[in-house]
């Protein structure tokens, strides 16, 4: 079994399929295998035309010969979108996730559009797009690889912009969009250009040269080129030897490593070690990494959109994502509370603010937890929904910590007050001096219940109220009693009087206390998060201006090269591009910033609410104390009045 959070998959499994009327449908058994991942995933996918060995690379990257199924056929053998989960092999807290795709320009199909869709899912799900294809990089070569022009008519950034403005806009996709290598395969050239010795990438780059003229022909063959250089800033070549003869080639999974060519390994250990290093972990907007389940969630909400004839829109999906990871992240959240609250609290505790000062610890890594799960622009609207459920728990807590407290100490009066029961049915007071006898019987038991350990914190309480159902014994005793003159009765009469009132004072005044901690609890809770969703603004906020001075440098990267080839119009389009992002990045931290300062003048409220809810319950039970205090005597002779 694989540890909880990881996966174990002995062999690879269908993510989506591709039926032949078109319609895209998600493989039950892959989705569930990741929903169970809760690590942060490397999902690295490979797309080219069928039969050039795609599935080869990705078993190699996963670490095996076997797994994804090969082929020995001109007949295309993977179909719709094939997936494989394994332990990275150099991050042991996360999930490398391969996609193996089907093979593109499969004339057993007959529809290019699925292709394009095929091609589209495989960016939008990775953090690695390995392009596999044979022989050479040339313009043949480029032209196959169309599916990259059309990637603005098959993804959209939002739902409210203008398609045309997108078109010309493509930092807002490199946000979005993978690492790209291009694989060929079965190289067999030189890797010379004019002479001179080139690396791999540098092959690719020249392949990517633009140009120069402005004929029809000229626009056709750049496009493919531009939309490369546009959307895949980030990018590497690797070229692979043919790894056996051809008829050893039929049965290559079962090839032992002595039966490749040399160079083929070196360059499959070269392209692994690559992969493995340099593939990011898979991220939202505002860096949060996204984990198996998160990537399950995405591929439904782009196929759903596929399906519905719809453009996968990487807003809309991101917004699905956040409801559904944010909601979660609050149960998560609430379990964590309970789960350190149980193990932590024995009830009764002995004060109130033991009690508050455990909740306020584990209030304190619940709502960390969530923090460290939740992403996206509705983050305070599920800070809420927290905040009120943990405060709604803290009651609970509390309201169970006075029930076993004050249960508790019953039985315990109970107990201790039997042979004062015993004593008043059998009439043992009922005679001179008996009224004496009585409070000392009674007086020894209070102390005795005194010294007990761990009554908690509805002690006094209980005390008050069982000391409140003897008074009728009581008074009838004092009244029976031959030996005390009336006046001697009427001053006891207001000794118990007064008694009973300093001890209602004494508990008023514990309730007084009580609700200054909880207003107190109340404030900290509020301030905490305040402090808490500030942290994860400027933390997102950071992330988010990282990621874009990423892109800046990439983009004046690619806007030097296109000065050095001379293309001037369109390093001058790169420039304004460049300063697009630029300004981009600060209205992101302006409107982060905004959001923020919206949020905080509702959660002061709530902690000025609670301070108010205190100050108005002091008042109202210093009145009523005052009013209790200042009621008349009982006439002489009277039974002593009960409070």
């Amino acid at each position: 079994m694989a540890p909880p959070g990881e996966a174990h998959m002995d062999r690879p499994l269908c993510l989506i399929e591709n039926h032949l009327d078109g319609r895209l449908v998600l493989g039950e058994e892959a989705l569930a295998v990741l929903q169970r991942i809760r690590q942060p995933v490397v999902v690295v996918a490979i797309v080219g035309l069928y039969r050039t060995g795609k599935s080869y690379l990705m078993n190699r990257l996963a670490g095996q010969r076997k797994g994804f199924s090969l082929g020995s056929t001109v007949q295309g053998n993977t179909k719709g979108i094939w997936m494989w989960c394994r332990p990275h092999p150099h991050r042991s807290d996360h999930t490398l996730v391969l996609l193996d795709t089907e093979g593109l320009g499969d004339v057993e199909k007959g529809n290019t559009q699925n292709d394009a869709w095929i091609f589209a899912l495989a960016i939008l799900l990775s953090t690695t797009l390995v392009y596999n294809s044979m022989s050479t990089i040339d313009q043949n070569a480029l032209e196959q690889l169309h599916y990259v022009t059309e990637l603005t008519q098959k993804i959209r950034i939002t739902s409210s912009r203008d398609q045309s403005q997108e078109d010309e806009d493509s930092s807002e996709f490199i946000r979005y969009f993978p690492a790209f290598i291009w694989a060929v395969r079965d190289f067999t050239l030189d890797l010379e250009i004019n002479g001179h010795s080139v690396s791999e990438d540098g092959y690719l780059e020249n392949a990517l040269k633009l140009q120069k003229g402005d004929t029809e022909q000229i626009r056709r063959c750049n496009l493919p080129r531009l939309c490369i250089r546009k959307f895949f800033p980030s990018r590497n070549c690797f070229t692979f030897d043919r790894p056996a003869s051809r008829k050893k080639l039929r049965r290559l999974e079962d090839l032992q490593e002595e039966d490749l060519e040399e160079e083929f390994l070196e360059s499959v250990a070269r392209f692994c070690d690559h992969v493995w290093e340099t593939s990011k972990h898979k991220t939202v907007p505002g860096g949060q990494a996204v984990t198996g389940a998160m990537l399950a969630n995405l591929a439904k909400a782009y196929v759903d959109a596929i399906n519905s004839g719809e453009v996968p829109c990487l807003e809309n999906a991101f917004l699905a994502l956040a409801e559904i990871e944010n909601a979660a992240a609050v149960r998560e959240a609430l379990s964590r509370y309970e789960e350190e609250m149980q193990r932590r609290v024995v009830l009764p505790t002995g004060t109130v603010e033991e009690l508050l000062r455990t909740h306020a610890e584990c209030e304190r890594e619940a709502t960390r937890a969530f923090m460290a799960r939740a992403f996206g622009g509705n983050i305070k609207k599920f800070q809420d929904e927290l905040t009120h459920e943990l405060n709604r728990k803290k009651e609970e807590f509390l309201q169970r910590n006075e029930a076993v407290s004050f249960n508790r100490c019953m039985a315990a009066l109970e107990n201790l007050s039997q042979d004062l029961e015993s004593g008043v049915r059998a009439g043992r007071f009922s005679v001179p001096g008996g009224y004496q006898q009585f409070l000392e019987e009674q007086r020894q038991m209070v102390e005795k219940y005194r010294l007990l350990p761990d009554k908690g914190v509805q002690a006094d309480k209980a005390l008050e109220g069982f000391l409140k159902s003897k008074e009728t014994e009581a008074n009838s005793i004092l009244l029976a009693d031959m030996a005390l003159s009336e006046k001697e009765k009427e001053v006891e009469a207001k000794r118990v009087q007064a008694e009973a009132a300093q001890r209602q004072q004494e508990l008023l005044e514990q309730e007084l206390a009580r609700k200054k901690q909880l207003a107190e609890d109340q404030e900290r809770s509020y301030e905490e998060q305040i402090r808490l969703l500030r942290e994860k603004v400027e933390e997102e906020t950071e992330r988010m201006k990282e990621e874009t001075e990423r892109i800046v440098q990439l983009k004046l990267q690619e806007q030097k090269k296109l000065l050095e080839e001379g293309f001037c119009q369109k390093s001058k389009a790169m420039e304004d591009e460049i300063r697009k992002l630029k300004e981009n990045n600060n209205s992101i931290f302006a409107i982060s910033m905004a959001t923020l300062e919206k949020a905080l003048p509702h959660l002061i409220s709530l902690a000025e609410q609670g301070m108010q809810y205190y100050t108005f319950h002091t008042m109202a039970k210093t009145a009523k104390a005052s009013a209790a205090a200042s009621a008349p005597e009982p006439p002489k002779g009277a039974e002593p009045t009960k409070k």
